[in-house]
């Protein structure tokens, strides 16, 4: 019934797993930052995050805030946030998410409704292990513009182009960067003092101006 990857990331995928059934699992897992979920349509991805996982999000969503700080631009940070429509049996909670594009629209507005409302226009996807479940059908039915994939080594910058992701080199959400200094900014995270990182990622952000 199951596939099941071992460490670094636990991931479980199971089948015919009925909307109601989906349902009542979230409801079960109400206010928790793990595990998280994907639904599609019958298949339901079970993810528990690795502390090298958690440490990868959480340093490019320091790249994220320090980035729009640095730069200006408003952002919403989503985090997991649960995105389901029932009306396409589909639903995810990404290991990140953000308002950027959509943020004047969107600024103060809650709860969110995924029914009406706009998706994230920056999704992140952390992939230690490779993912056993395809998420970006997912992630294209809902219409997110934007995801970013990083493995611990190489991030990549995805784009919605009709109903498929392609891969490009520079960001929708911020143009100034590239996927190559994101890289090594978050590898970097890894291998330096928090407060030399931080101080470089400052001083790296300041140059963008």
């Amino acid at each position: 019934m199951g596939n099941v990857l071992t460490l670094p990331e636990q991931r479980v995928v199971l089948e015919n797993v009925s909307w109601e059934t989906y349902e009542h699992i979230l409801s079960d897992h109400l206010d928790a930052s793990a595990p998280r979920f994907t639904f599609d349509r019958g298949r339901l991805e079970i993810m528990s995050p690795s502390s090298e996982h958690e440490e990868c999000k959480q340093a490019l969503t320091i790249l994220v805030v320090m980035l729009a700080d640095g730069l200006g631009i408003d952002i919403r940070n989503l985090g997991s946030t649960t995105f389901k429509r029932s009306k396409l049996e589909r639903g995810f909670e990404a290991d990140v998410c953000f308002y950027v594009q959509s943020v004047p629209r969107m600024h103060g507005k809650t709860p969110i409704d995924p029914a009406v409302d706009p998706p994230p226009d920056l999704v992140i996807e952390i992939e230690i292990t490779a993912p056993v479940m395809n998420k970006l059908p997912v992630y294209a039915a809902f219409g997110v513009p934007e995801i970013w994939r990083y493995d611990g080594t190489l991030l990549r910058f995805l784009h919605l182009s009709g109903t498929q992701y392609v891969e490009s080199e520079t960001s929708l959400a911020f143009p100034q960067v590239s996927a190559a200094d994101l890289s090594r900014l978050a590898r970097q995270s890894v291998s330096s003092r928090s407060t030399e990182w931080l101080s470089d990622l400052r001083s790296w952000v300041r140059k963008l101006k």
